[in-house]
C-alpha cells in the first residue's frame, strides 16, 4: 500500500499520493463546493467526506466512489474499526411535532441503509465506541453505559451498567475488552476511576482508584488494552501556582493487579503523555517551562530523562523506534527527534506555527501543518523525513484538516538496521521553499542589555533553566520584591521613568523627582533639570559614565585646594569607568573620548596640587 495523505482546504478536498511524486490520486474529482469534514477508516480501506447535502464514501486506494448517503447538515463522521458501519452527527434541532431529533445515525457502508438512530445533544464524545472485532458497541447516556450488538441493532440495548455521576467512558482495544468509567469530583465527594470487564458488567469493577482534585479526565489505553493512563485536571489551581489548574497522572491495570500515581519531580502542569506502541513504556512532558520529558516503564520506573527543554508535545512513531518531542502553540515550533534504540538525538526540525503534527504509518516521515482557524495565514502542510530533510511543501490559502491515510502497522516495514533510512529526493516545491526561506547570515543583535551590564555574563536569575539558570520557584501568586540595581562601582543606577529618591536637608522628608530622559525639561551639562529647590540629577544616558552619587551638604571647612583635589579625583574616577567600557568593546561618544584624552592634564594638575607650591 503506497503512502497517501488527504487535505481539506477552502475550495477543494484532495487525495494525494506521497510515494515520491506527490500528485493527486487519478480519478478523484474536486467536489466543487466546500467540504465540512473527511475521515478515513482505521484500516485505510475507505475514505468519506461531507458536503452540505450528501455524504460520499470512496475506496481509498483508487478514489472510486462506493456510496452516496443523502443526509443533510452532517458535521461529524466516523467509521467503525473494520469499516462496516458509518456514523454521522448533525446539530440537534427542535422538531415541529415535539419529538426528539435523532441526530446520531448509523449506516451500513455496504448497502447505505440506516440501521439505528439516537439523540445525542453534545458534540463532544458523540460517537459510539466499538470493540476491535465490532462485536459490541458502547455508548454513555446520562449515568448509564449502554451496550449494543452491531450485528443485531434491531434488538436495542443488550446490556447496561448504571454508574451515578459518570462523565466519560473509554473502551479498551485488544481482544479482551474493558471499559474505564470516570466519575468527577462533586459536592465534596472524591473523583474515581473504575474498570469493568465489558462481557461481565454485573460483576464488581476489576480495578478502582479514588482521588481528589479531578474535574475532568483524559484516558489513554495502551495498544494491548492491558493498562490505562488517566490524566486528571481541575479548572482552578487552589494553590494559585498555575493558570491551567492542577493535574495528576495515574496508571491502572485492567486486571486490577497494579495501580499507581505517576510521581513527577518538577512542579507545573502535565503538557502531554503518550504510550509507546510496544505497550510497555510511556512518556510524559511536564513542569513549568522549560518542561521535562521522562520515559517510564509499565511499573512506573524511570527509563530515561531527556532533561529540560521547551516541549509540550510527545509522539512515538507507529513502530516505536523514533520519538518526537516538540514545542507548539506559544512555543517556537522546534521538533527534536530521538532514536529510542540509542536515546540519541537524530535531528531538530524547525516548524514554526505548527498546529497539527502526525507520523506517517511507516514511521519514516512526519507531517506538519498550519491549519485554519487556529491561524489564518501561511496555511499549508510540510512533509519531513525522519532524518530532518524537508521533502515536500504544499501551500494552501486556507487549510482546515489534513492527515495520512492509515495503514495497519503489520503491513509496513519496520526499521531493521541500526542506521536510519536515507532521505528521498525532495519535491520541486520543497527545493523552491528552501531556496526562498534560506536565511541571510547576519550578526544576531541579541537581547537588549543596559549599558552597565554590557560585556558581563548574564545573571543566572535571568537565564532559562536549560541554559544553566536557576530553577523556577513558584511564588504562589506573590510578586517578588523589587531589588535595587547598582553599577559595578557600587553607585545606585538611575532607571529612566522611575522616581528618583533625593537626599534632603536633615530633618525634612526625602523628595522624589520623576526622570524624563531630558525630553520634557531639557538637559544642561549632562544633567536633567528638576523642580526649583531640588538637586540636579545626572542624565540616565550618562549614568554609567558618571555614576550618580547621593547629594551631600557642602563642607564649608574645606579650603579651595582640597575642593580642587576632590573634583579632580572625581574626574579621574569617571575616566576609569570609561576605560572599562572601552575594554569591553562598547562604543563611546565623542565627548567621552575627549574626556579620556584629558587624563594626562588632570593627573599633572592633581600632582601639582598634592605637592603644593614650591
Amino acid at each position: 500500500m503506497s503512502a497517501q495523505y488527504a487535505f481539506r482546504a477552502q475550495k477543494s478536498l484532495g487525495l494525494v499520493s506521497g510515494g515520491g511524486g506527490y500528485l493527486p490520486i487519478p480519478g478523484f474529482e474536486d467536489p466543487g463546493v466546500p467540504a465540512r469534514t473527511y475521515v478515513y477508516s482505521s484500516d485505510g480501506r475507505l475514505y468519506a467526506y461531507v458536503l452540505p447535502d450528501v455524504v460520499r464514501v470512496f475506496v481509498a486506494e483508487n478514489a472510486q466512489l462506493l456510496r452516496e448517503l443523502a443526509v443533510r447538515n452532517v458535521l461529524e463522521l466516523s467509521f467503525s474499526p473494520r469499516g462496516t458501519y458509518l456514523s454521522t452527527w448533525e446539530r440537534p434541532i427542535k422538531l415541529e411535532d415535539g419529538q426528539q431529533h435523532k441526530n446520531l445515525r448509523v449506516f451500513s457502508v455496504s448497502t447505505g441503509e440506516e440501521l439505528i438512530a439516537f439523540t445525542q445533544k453534545s458534540q463532544e464524545l458523540w460517537d459510539l465506541q466499538y470493540t476491535i472485532s465490532e462485536s459490541h458497541a458502547v455508548r454513555l447516556v446520562g449515568s448509564d453505559v449502554q451496550v449494543y450488538r452491531p450485528s443485531e441493532w434491531d434488538k436495542g440495548v443488550v446490556d447496561k451498567l448504571r454508574v451515578e455521576g459518570a462523565t466519560s467512558v473509554s473502551l479498551s482495544p485488544g481482544l479482551s475488552p474493558s471499559i474505564t468509567i470516570f466519575i468527577a469530583e462533586k459536592k465534596g465527594a472524591p473523583a474515581s476511576v473504575r474498570i469493568y470487564n465489558l462481557l461481565s458488567l454485573s460483576a464488581p469493577p476489576s480495578c478502582q482508584k479514588t482521588f481528589y482534585k479531578a474535574d475532568c479526565a483524559t484516558i489513554k489505553w495502551n495498544t494491548l488494552g492491558t493498562q490505562v493512563l488517566v490524566l486528571t485536571q481541575t479548572d482552578v489551581d487552589k494553590t494559585n501556582k498555575s493558570y491551567y489548574g492542577e493535574t495528576g497522572l495515574y496508571l491502572l491495570s485492567a486486571t486490577g493487579n497494579f495501580d499507581c500515581r505517576v510521581t513527577l519531580d518538577k512542579e507545573g502542569p502535565i503538557h502531554d503523555f503518550a504510550w509507546s506502541p510496544n505497550s510497555k513504556e510511556f512518556g510524559v512532558v511536564y513542569g513549568y517551562m522549560p518542561a521535562k520529558t521522562v520515559l517510564f516503564n509499565q511499573r512506573v520506573r524511570i527509563l530515561h530523562d531527556f532533561s529540560s527543554s521547551p516541549h509540550n508535545f510527545i509522539s512515538f512513531d507507529p513502530h516505536g523506534r523514533l520519538l518526537a518531542l516538540a514545542g507548539f502553540g506559544n512555543l517556537a515550533g522546534k521538533i527534536d527527534i530521538f532514536d529510542r534504540k540509542t536515546l540519541n538525538k537524530v535531528c531538530t526540525i524547525d516548524a514554526p506555527n505548527t498546529s497539527h503534527c502526525e507520523w506517517s504509518p511507516d514511521g519514516r516521515f512526519l507531517l506538519t501543518a498550519t491549519l485554519s482557524p487556529r491561524l489564518r495565514v501561511d496555511n499549508g502542510l510540510k512533509i519531513w523525513h525522519c532524518t530532518g530533510a524537508l521533502v515536500h511543501v504544499q501551500h494552501t490559502e486556507e487549510l482546515y484538516q489534513t492527515s495520512w491515510r492509515p495503514i495497519p502497522v503489520e503491513n509496513t516495514p519496520a526499521f531493521t538496521a541500526a542506521a536510519l533510512p536515507a532521505a528521498p529526493i525532495p519535491s520541486a516545491d520543497a527545493v523552491h521553499h528552501q531556496s526562498v526561506q534560506k536565511p541571510v547570515p547576519t550578526k544576531s543583535a541579541g537581547a537588549y542589555r543596559p549599558p552597565g551590564a554590557r560585556g558581563l555574563a548574564t545573571p543566572s536569575i535571568y537565564r532559562r533553566e536549560d541554559e544553566g539558570g536557576a530553577p523556577r520557584v513558584p511564588t504562589g501568586g506573590i510578586s517578588t520584591p523589587p531589588q535595587s540595581r547598582t553599577t559595578s562601582a557600587g553607585a545606585r543606577r538611575v532607571v529612566p521613568g522611575a522616581a528618583i529618591k533625593q537626599e534632603s536637608p536633615e530633618g525634612s522628608p526625602p523628595r522624589e523627582t520623576p526622570a524624563k530622559n531630558g525630553k520634557a525639561n531639557g538637559k544642561m551639562n549632562g544633567h536633567v533639570k528638576s523642580r526649583p529647590g531640588s538637586v540636579s540629577v545626572p542624565s540616565p544616558d550618562l549614568a554609567v559614565a558618571t555614576p550618580a552619587t547621593p547629594a551631600t551638604p557642602v563642607d564649608s571647612t574645606l579650603d579651595p585646594v582640597a575642593k580642587k583635589i576632590r573634583n579632580l579625583s572625581k574626574k579621574l574616577k569617571a575616566i576609569d569607568e570609561l576605560k572599562e567600557k572601552a575594554m569591553r568593546g562598547e562604543r563611546l561618544e565623542a565627548t567621552q573620548l575627549k574626556k579620556m584624552d584629558g587624563e594626562a592634564d588632570i593627573r599633572k594638575e592633581l600632582d601639582a596640587l598634592s605637592v603644593g607650591p614650591s
